[in-house]
């Protein structure tokens, strides 16, 4: 009796656990900071500490306003510029076809972080912006949303991984109605990324390598954990702070930075700087590091344009070319023939 009465509670809960599988339709995807669920006829979007419910009959969006120069390379890699309507701060966008857009009036000019043209704003119906979240805008984004519109944080910069970045394109991908182009676009990266990263591995003398420079009195260097300090050590660079736990900067001043880069080789992410001169105008005391009087030294000038960096654009979504450059700095001999794409030596 015992044996009967467990055999039929095994296959009650089988046909629970077979009854209550086939209830779930949903999928997932994103990464580790931005993802999202498919469930049934909505999908549901969480970005940080954020969580949007849209519904599949709003989707994909076609009308589109970026606030952030950041997301303008997800854009460019989908080939869907003609889905935005309008851009803030347009002097800081590298991307051709969007400014031939914002010259044909395509694209509106609707102000910059310091005020935005809510009206200009309202008038274009967006049926989306995609913006980073700034606390001190908050007002701003209450009154977007009482007005109906979407107001969607993508937080790109809060991913520590480069590969992580790259992969917020299949958010947009699904968002913008490129779900398989997307897909596509990103296991290339990945598949470049992680290529390059195997032959990188295989050298034996890492360099010493120091990262970006000082603002004001304070060096911020990025933490062991950030996305420039993955970079680094996938292309083979041995980070003066790889040790380091932190997944943000991490201020010092230029004193402990002058002892931790004694033996640095390669200093990277120095910005914009046009000359190893320039660099001096910001701080002289550049000048006492071994690194500045015998080692090589790169900015993120590659690609270039007044205000604009694809750096800062393509170069976000293109995780692979990044860590090309940087292996090519820390080992030419691996790219002989490759010339760098984002970045460039100071002389």
């Amino acid at each position: 009796m015992k044996t009967y009465f467990f055999s039929i509670l095994i296959l009650f809960f089988v046909f629970s656990c077979k009854k209550e599988v086939s209830k779930i339709t949903t999928s997932s995807y994103g990464t580790h900071k931005i993802n999202y669920l498919e469930n049934g006829s909505e999908l549901i979007l969480k970005s940080g500490k954020f969580t949007y419910n849209i519904s599949n009959s709003k989707l994909p969006f076609n009308k589109v306003i970026l606030l952030n120069a950041s997301l303008v390379g997800y854009f460019t890699e989908l080939r869907v510029e003609d889905k935005i309507i309008g851009v803030s701060s347009p002097e800081y966008i590298f991307s051709d076809k969007i400014n031939q857009l914002i010259k044909s009036k395509k694209i509106e000019n609707i102000g910059n972080e310091q005020k935005y043209d809510v009206e200009k704003i309202l008038s274009l119906k967006p049926d989306a912006i995609f913006t980073n979240y700034i606390a001190s805008f908050e007002n701003t984004y209450d009154l977007l949303k009482k007005n109906g519109i979407e107001v969607i944080f993508i937080d790109d910069f809060a991913e520590e991984t480069p590969l992580n970045k790259a992969k917020i394109i299949e958010i947009f991908g699904r968002l913008l109605g490129e779900k398989e182009k997307s897909s596509e676009i990103y296991k290339e990266i990945e598949k470049n990324y992680n290529s390059y990263k195997e032959l990188a591995i295989k050298q034996t003398k890492p360099p010493a390598v120091l990262a970006n420079e000082m603002y004001g009195n304070q060096w911020f260097l990025p933490g062991g954990k950030t996305f420039v300090a993955k970079y680094i050590s996938d292309a083979s660079g041995n980070y003066i702070l790889k040790d380091n736990i932190d997944s943000k900067a991490v201020p010092m001043s230029f004193e402990e930075v002058f002892v931790k880069s004694e033996h640095a080789e390669f200093w990277v992410n120095v910005g914009n700087h046009q000359s190893k001169k320039e660099l001096l105008q910001i701080n002289p005391n550049y000048a006492k590091m071994n690194v500045y009087k015998s080692g090589k030294i790169y900015g993120v000038n590659g690609k270039e344009t007044g205000k604009a960096n694809d750096f800062f654009e393509s170069g976000i979504v293109r995780a692979d070319l990044v860590l090309k450059d940087y292996i090519k700095i820390f080992h030419p001999k691996i790219f002989p023939e490759y010339q760098l794409t984002y970045m460039k030596e100071l002389e």
